[in-house]
């Protein structure tokens, strides 16, 4: 028995399927076969399926794996930013020390500085250890006097202990380290967006910044040493005993651990596994 599959026209009328396509060729649109009046009975589309296709190509999906690894690489750069951060906020990047009975036999006078301002203080040598020769550490109670360097306002070298900085080289140390901190602020902005929009693309550029970053960081250290060691030769009035401090230590790290983590963004975004790549899996039957 033949059963009749009827459809409905604009105006109500029921009219048979060939008649339904001959009326749609008649209008100006397309003819729809039967593979094509099945998709428009059953609600399905062509462009979804494409859609859907275009964004599984471009590598949006990122599992939960990766996710864990971009964000533990993120947690290693975020150290480094940190130390960075205190290293150059802070003023203890080199120590200056003369000998403690230079000026008298109650007070002695040390110094510390670094990229933007430098320190001065009396500290009493009954405090200090009766084995060190040289007045310190800065860390003991006394009366301290800071003040900011001139080297961006009015251009002036700072003088201490007799001896004159140099100002391009503190300069120098204190652009990079300036110009470090933006591209971290950039690494950081990529990485952000590759965790939000779920793209692997972002971690190329982040790893880049990373890298960059450490490398002008350590740089930067490089700049101040030599800056440090100018200063000492501008002047021998005074014997001084020089030692770099904690800060510099805390840049030194810093420029290591911001390295390593852009490395760790750049195998990251690698399509492959490097480690795969490297030591290929043997089955157990070879």
């Amino acid at each position: 028995m033949w059963s009749t599959f009827l459809v409905t026209d604009e105006e109500g009328r029921t009219v048979s399927p060939a008649a339904a396509g001959t009326v749609g060729v008649a209008a100006g649109g397309p003819a729809q076969g039967p593979g094509g009046l099945t998709n428009l009975m059953t609600g399905r589309s062509t462009f979804g399926g494409n859609k859907r296709r275009r964004t599984t190509s471009t590598g949006h999906a990122m599992s939960e794996a990766q996710e864990g690894k971009i964000k533990l690489a993120f947690f290693v750069a975020i150290v480094g930013v940190v130390l960075t951060v205190l290293g150059v906020g802070t003023e203890f990047w080199v120590e200056l020390a003369p000998p403690k009975s230079f000026y008298n036999n109650q007070t002695c006078l040390t110094a510390h500085y670094g990229l933007w301002k430098g320190c001065t203080k009396t500290l009493w040598v009954a405090d200090i250890d009766p084995e060190r020769e040289s007045c310190g550490p800065a860390e003991l109670p006394g009366e301290a006097n800071c003040t900011y360097f001139k080297f961006f306002t009015t251009g002036e070298n700072a003088v201490l202990f007799q001896k004159t900085t140099q100002k391009n080289l503190n300069v120098a140390a204190a652009m990079l380290s300036l110009f470090s901190l933006f591209l971290m602020v950039m690494g950081a902005i990529c990485i952000t967006m590759a965790l939000s929009k779920e793209i692997l693309f972002f971690l190329k550029p982040a790893s880049i910044c990373f890298i960059l970053s450490g490398v002008m960081v350590l740089l930067a250290l490089l700049v101040f040493h030599q800056s440090v060691m100018a200063f000492l030769a501008s002047d021998h009035t005074v014997p001084l005993h020089h030692e770099l401090s904690w800060s510099v230590s805390c840049i030194g790290c810093a420029g290591a651990v911001l390295i390593v983590g852009g490395i760790l963004f750049l195998l990251l975004a690698l399509p492959y596994s490097p480690w795969q790549r490297c030591l290929p899996h043997k089955d157990g039957g070879s």
